[in-house]
C-alpha cells in the first residue's frame, strides 16, 4: 500500500483498491494533492507534531491560490475570523468545541482541521446516549484479561488514547449527546494531558501534537450540558448559519456537484434556480418570515439546514437523472422539501400547508413548484 492509497497510515484497504472506489474518502484521502502542494509552499512556522502551519492549514479549509499558481478548494465558507481563532486554538493547550445548530458545517469542519493539523481524521468518538466510558479511555480484551490478568497486550485502546501516544488530533463528536459521568472523563486528559491506566499503575502521556475537537449541537442544551468544569478546557467557536442566501446557494451548489461526482450520478446539471428555489424555502421557515419581511411565517421544528438544502438536491438530481430527462425541475425536488419540512405529522404540516397557500401560490414565476407540492403533499 502506498502513502498516496492511506494517507496518516490509517484507513486500509484491500489489495489493489483505490481511494477512487471508496463511497466516501476520508478528508486526507480525497484532498491528498492539496495537502502536499501546501506543505512544499508552507515555510512558515508550525506548532510541534503539525504537519502544516497554523496559516497553511486556514488556506486548506478556506481555500485560496499558492504561489506556483496551484488552487485551493474551500472546504468551509464563512466567517475568516472564526477558523482563525479554531485553528489559533489548536495551536495552544486547549481543546476546541464547535458548536452550532444542525448542518453549520460542524464535522465538515473538525474532519477538515484534523488532516491537515495531523494527516489523520480517523480517531474519531462518536457520542450518542449509549457511549461509555471505555470508548474515552480504553476497554479490555476480556478473553487476555482473563488469561493474563492486566497487560499492554490486553488493553484496547480507544481513538482518545492512540491520539494521545500519537501527538494527533482527536474527534469526539456530538459531546453533549454522552453521559455527563463519560463527558467528566475528559478532565484529566484535557487538563494533566495524561491518561491513568490504574490497572497497569502507569499512565499514557500525551505526546506535542495531540489536541481534541469536540462538536456540539445547539439544540441539545438541556441534554447532557457540559459541567462548568469540562466547558472551562475548552475554547468555543459557534458556527452560524450563512449570512446571505446567494451565499447559501453557492455552497449548496459547490457540495452537490462534489457529493455528484463521488456517488457517479449521471450528468445532470444542477439547476441554479431549482436550488436557489430550495435555498429561500428553507431560510424563509427557518427564519419565521418572507425574504422581503412582508409575512410572518410559523417555524416547523425541522433545522432546514444548508446540509439538508444539500440533500434534497442531490435526491433531485437523482431523480432527474435516473427518471426524468436530465433536467432537474420543480417536480424533482418537491418530495425532498416536503419530506425536510414535515418532521411533526401533525403541527409541521399546517405550517407546510400554510407557508405553500399564503407564499408559494402568489408568487408567478413558482406555480410549476406550488403544483408539485400540492400533488406530494
Amino acid at each position: 500500500m502506498t502513502e498516496e492509497q492511506s494517507p496518516g497510515g490509517l484507513g486500509e484497504r484491500p489489495s489493489g483498491e483505490t481511494a477512487d472506489a471508496v463511497l466516501r474518502p476520508h478528508a486526507e484521502q480525497e484532498h491528498a494533492g492539496e495537502l502536499a502542494r501546501l506543505a512544499e509552499h508552507d515555510d512558515r512556522p508550525r506548532p510541534p507534531g503539525w504537519r502544516l502551519s497554523p496559516w497553511a492549514v486556514t488556506t486548506y479549509l478556506l481555500g485560496g491560490e499558492l504561489p506556483d499558481g496551484t488552487a485551493i478548494s474551500p472546504k468551509y465558507v464563512g466567517p475568516r475570523r472564526l477558523m482563525e481563532v479554531a485553528v489559533a486554538t489548536l495551536a495552544t493547550d486547549r481543546a476546541l468545541l464547535l458548536l452550532g445548530v444542525p448542518g453549520t458545517a460542524k464535522t465538515w469542519v473538525s474532519e477538515h482541521l484534523a488532516a491537515a493539523i495531523s494527516g489523520d481524521s480517523t480517531l474519531l468518538v462518536q457520542g450518542t446516549a449509549g457511549t461509555a466510558e471505555e470508548s474515552i479511555r480504553y476497554g479490555w480484551n476480556y478473553a487476555r484479561l482473563l488469561a493474563e490478568g492486566p497487560s499492554e497486550k490486553a488493553l484496547v485502546e480507544s481513538p482518545l488514547m492512540r491520539a494521545m501516544r500519537r501527538g494527533a488530533v482527536a474527534r469526539i463528536e456530538e459531546l453533549t449527546r454522552m453521559p455527563s459521568d463519560v463527558q467528566d472523563s475528559l478532565i484529566t486528559v484535557l487538563s494533566e494531558k495524561t491518561l491513568p491506566v490504574p490497572e497497569l499503575n502507569t499512565e499514557v502521556q500525551a505526546r506535542k501534537g495531540f489536541t481534541v475537537i469536540g462538536t456540539a449541537n445547539d439544540r441539545d442544551r438541556g441534554v447532557n450540558e457540559l459541567s462548568s468544569a469540562l466547558r472551562r478546557r475548552f475554547n468555543t467557536v459557534v458556527l452560524p448559519l450563512p449570512e446571505s442566501a446567494e451565499e447559501e446557494v453557492g455552497i449548496v451548489a459547490r457540495r452537490v456537484d462534489q457529493i455528484g461526482a463521488g456517488l457517479e450520478l449521471p450528468e445532470s446539471p444542477a439547476g441554479l434556480e431549482e436550488i436557489r428555489r430550495v435555498v429561500t424555502v428553507f431560510r424563509e421557515l427557518r427564519s419565521g418570515v418572507t425574504g422581503d419581511g412582508r409575512t410572518k411565517l410559523k417555524s416547523p421544528s425541522a433545522t432546514l439546514s444548508t446540509a439538508e438544502a444539500i440533500s434534497v438536491i442531490t435526491s433531485g438530481l437523482a431523480l432527474a437523472a435516473h427518471f426524468g430527462d436530465g433536467v432537474l425541475r420543480a417536480a424533482d425536488v418537491a418530495g425532498g422539501i416536503v419530506g425536510a419540512v414535515v418532521q411533526d405529522p401533525v403541527s409541521d404540516r399546517v405550517v407546510w400547508q400554510e407557508y405553500l397557500e399564503a407564499v408559494v401560490r402568489d408568487r408567478p414565476e413558482w406555480r410549476d413548484f406550488y403544483r408539485a407540492c400540492r400533488e406530494v403533499s
